[in-house]
């Protein structure tokens, strides 16, 4: 995959336990750190959304949608 380069302003804090982390060979970078920090958090913030958007799901009205999908494809099975 292609990476491009980024800027990124952190606080001395932040930085300091960064550098902590790769001084201990928890992630071999800081960019690599970053990068995993980062790619978590995106992940995360998507299956968030997910969760979100189906929790305005109507489960009643879910299960009839399946149940009248499963009554019409019943209808077109062969009868032997």
């Amino acid at each position: 995959m292609a990476s491009a380069k980024i800027a990124v302003s952190l606080n001395k804090e932040t930085v300091q336990r960064l550098d902590r982390l790769v001084c201990e060979g928890v992630y071999p970078s800081r960019s690599r750190a970053i990068q995993e920090a980062l790619e978590e958090r995106l992940e995360r913030l998507s299956r968030d959304r997910l969760s979100r958007e189906c929790a305005k799901l109507d489960p009643a009205y879910e299960s009839a949608l399946a149940e009248e999908g499963m009554v019409s494809e019943i209808e077109q099975w062969p009868e032997y």
